[in-house]
Formats: structure tokens, C-alpha cells, sequence
């Protein structure tokens, strides 16, 4: 078997170098295996088995079983320690699919290819801008496979209902929107919501709501230096309010039963929930929800847009979680396991992950041809938005904006206090 090294020269003439990074003919690379005995890649994930493995069926088949991939999936829950159990004891995958979320958790697992084998440059031309979260201070740390942008569902038959015509473009004009969508009785009780914004444990995806927003007023939450990665929550960024502030501010005020934005309160069922059931008007979820969201309530009249923006933005932006396969230090076979991550997220395979896993690919030449899906096509285009933060760990940092929230909508401290508090447990958590 060829030294990783050398095949990754061999492999990157074919498809990087040249500014392809993609399998004209899956027959055509070499093999690592020996005589009849295909070579094999080992892979770990979350995602779903029965999806992946339908890609990976089509994998082994064009590639006539020269190069096979076997994928084991594992719950959120257990992934973790399943990986750090099965490297202790020198039986773990050759790859992982993981997220931005775990990128930090594992990055020291992590074989990075290096600069001179996949420049930065052929990084930045092939995958969306914020995939480059995967690339770090030696190398590429992962190959970006999918991303799953959050999208706002809107519900048809309350805004026609409304004598509404389009759904909002910009968060300000949600807050015009809340009289004519929420009805609430005399005791403040919230009948009908216009949109689940204001607190943490009933609204679905609040951590990724209030960064999205602090991403969108012009705070990255994270940053990577040379010293390593390191908040910016309470950063001003040389704008006259932090925009943490600014964000936590708005996202807080439509719990607040003064405000003209209140339309949510923590007695209502979770916000998912309540807009499958028909009774809330604006859901913010990601794209890969919209099978679930059909087979919960095939009746409901919905459908989906971009997420609203802040107004006068010179860049638009999502949140996005973005999947990326990572070749681990320990495996015994890297170049088969470069080999499948470079064929998974090639050009070829992008149509399949779209029709298998219902995720947008995270290539810029595949993002190119839009569907002509309706859905899909505002998945694509918010795809290439998509954002992310480093995440030092994600049940700690859902923690980190409980708190951050439910200080706030309490009063048990103020929004800057808040948000310094947030910037100190960020910081002890990168250390």
C-alpha cells in the first residue's frame, strides 16, 4: 500500500490540483486494497443510517467494490463517548461526519491535510463561505459535505387570513406583523402566535435564532486566532451599541407582555408544535425539518422563505449547520478514507445527498444548478449564506444561552450584564 502522503500527491493531481476535487469516473483512481480484498473506509456519524447507507450503496457500486465504505450511525447523545471509548482502545473509524458544533470537541482527533496537498485558496473556490470554519491553522480539517440552512415556514392560511401578501423580508418588519398575527385573551394568554421569539425552553432552535442575530448585527460569537479560538460576545466591533446587545434586546422583547412585539410566553406549547398543529404563523427551523413538518399535518398550508434580514445589510446570512467528512489521526488507512471523504463530497454525489438526505450540498459549483423545487430552491440559495460559530460544546453552550435568555426575561440581571456573564462562561469554555 502506498505511504498517505504519496497517494494524497497522486489523488490531488487528479482532482485537486487541477481545481476539480471530483470523480470523472469512480473506477479510475487506484486502489488501496490488495489483490481481490477491496480496500475499506470506516465511517462514523449522527446522521441517519438508512440514509447514508443508500449513498454509500451507490458509492460502492460505481466504484465496483474496489473502494468500499462501511457507516455506522450513533445518537447525539452517545457519539461522543462512543468516539473517545473506541479510539482508547485503538478500535475506532477511519472518518467521522461531524458539524461545526463538534469540530473543537474532536479537532485534536484530526488528521489536517495540509496546505501545500489542498491549498486554501482551492478551499475557498470549491465549498460556501462558511464551510471555511473547517479550515484551521495546519490544514484542512474536514471536507464539507451538506448544510442544513434554517428557513422561515410561514403558515399561508393565517396571513391570507390577515389580508397579508408576502411574508416579512426584515426582522423589523415582524414586529409590525405581531397585532395583525397574535391573539391573546384579556389575561395576556397568547390563543394565536405570530411568531415564537423571547424565551429559551418552549422555541425550538433559540440558541441558533439569538446567534444568528448576533452573527447578523455584525458579532461572529467566536473567533480563530493564532492563540486559538476566542469569544467576541461582548466585542463592540466598532459599532456605537454591542451588537450582542442589540440582538438579545429585540429577540427578548417579544416575551415581554408591554411590549408591542409580545407573542410568546413560556406557558405555550413548543414552537414546532404549535405551528404543525396550525396555530402559529411564523416558525424559524432549518430545511431538513420540512419532511417531518409534512408528514406531521399533511393539511397544514405552508411554506418556506428566507430568514429575515437585518435591514440595509451589505451580506445577507443564515445560520447553518454544515456537515463535513474528517479523516481521524489514528486511522490506519488514511488514503482510503481521503479517497471516500473526496468522492462523497464531489460534484457527482451532491444530487444524490439532496434526494437521500433533503440537504443542500456544500460545494459552490452543485449549489450553481438550482432546483426547480420550490423548497429546494430557497434551501440552495440560503445554503450559500449559511453561517456557523465555533462551538466549544454544544450542551454547554445551550446552557450558556438558557442562561443569557432567561436572565434577561426574569430581570435578574440587565441585557449588558448578560451578555458580559455570556462572554466569561464562552471564554472559560474555549480554555
Amino acid at each position: 500500500m502506498k505511504s498517505f502522503p504519496t497517494i494524497i500527491l497522486v489523488i490531488f493531481g487528479f482532482f485537486i490540483i487541477a481545481g476539480v476535487i471530483a470523480v470523472a469516473s469512480y473506477g479510475k483512481f487506484g486502489s488501496s486494497g490488495s489483490g481481490d480484498v477491496p480496500a475499506q473506509a470506516v465511517l462514523w456519524g449522527t446522521l441517519d443510517k438508512n440514509m447514508i447507507d443508500k449513498a454509500v450503496q451507490l458509492f460502492n457500486e460505481k466504484n465496483d467494490n474496489i473502494l468500499t465504505i462501511t457507516y455506522t450511525q450513533f445518537s447525539e447523545e452517545a457519539f461522543d463517548a462512543k468516539l473517545t471509548e473506541a479510539l482508547a482502545e485503538n478500535r475506532g473509524p477511519d472518518a467521522i461526519i461531524l458539524s461545526q458544533e463538534r469540530l473543537l470537541k474532536h479537532e485534536k482527533k484530526i488528521y489536517p491535510i495540509p496546505f501545500q496537498n489542498l491549498p486554501e485558496r482551492t478551499f475557498r473556490d470549491t465549498f460556501i463561505e462558511g464551510a471555511e470554519l473547517f479550515v484551521g491553522t495546519d490544514g484542512i480539517l474536514a471536507f464539507p459535505l451538506a448544510v442544513d440552512p434554517m428557513v422561515l415556514y410561514w403558515n399561508r392560511t393565517l396571513f391570507n387570513a390577515a389580508g397579508i401578501a408576502q411574508p416579512p423580508l426584515l426582522w423589523e418588519e415582524i414586529t409590525a406583523l405581531v397585532p395583525k398575527l397574535t391573539k391573546s385573551d384579556t389575561a395576556h394568554n397568547v390563543l394565536q402566535s405570530a411568531i415564537a421569539l423571547g424565551e429559551y425552553r418552549n422555541v425550538n432552535h433559540a440558541k441558533e435564532i439569538l446567534a444568528l442575530m448576533m452573527m447578523q448585527a455584525g458579532n461572529p460569537i467566536t473567533i480563530r486566532t493564532e492563540n486559538g479560538v476566542m469569544s467576541s460576545i461582548s466585542e463592540r466591533f466598532g459599532l456605537s451599541e454591542v451588537p450582542a446587545d442589540s440582538a438579545l434586546r429585540f429577540y427578548t422583547e417579544f416575551a415581554n407582555p408591554v411590549k408591542p412585539s409580545y407573542s410568546w410566553n413560556r406557558s405555550l406549547i413548543a414552537s414546532k408544535d404549535l405551528f404543525v398543529r396550525g396555530d402559529l404563523a411564523m416558525y424559524l427551523g432549518f430545511s431538513g425539518e420540512l419532511f417531518g413538518i409534512r408528514e406531521q399535518n399533511p393539511n397544514l398550508n405552508f411554506d418556506v422563505t428566507r430568514m429575515p434580514q437585518v435591514r440595509d445589510a451589505v451580506q445577507k446570512s443564515t445560520f447553518g449547520t454544515i456537515y463535513a467528512i474528517a479523516i481521524l489521526n489514528q486511522s490506519p488507512t488514511k488514503a482510503n478514507a481521503f479517497q471516500a471523504a473526496t468522492i462523497l463530497t464531489s460534484k457527482e454525489m451532491s444530487p444524490f445527498f439532496l434526494d437521500i438526505l433533503g440537504l443542500p450540498p456544500a460545494r459552490r459549483d452543485a449549489l450553481s444548478q438550482v432546483p426547480t423545487d420550490p423548497y429546494k430552491a430557497v434551501f440552495y440559495n440560503d445554503a450559500l449564506i449559511s453561517r456557523g460559530f465555533y462551538d466549544p460544546d454544544p450542551v454547554q453552550t445551550n446552557a450558556l444561552f438558557s442562561t443569557l435568555i432567561e436572565d434577561v426575561t426574569s430581570g435578574r440581571v440587565s441585557i449588558s450584564q448578560a451578555v458580559s456573564q455570556a462572554n466569561g462562561r464562552m471564554s472559560q469554555l474555549l480554555e
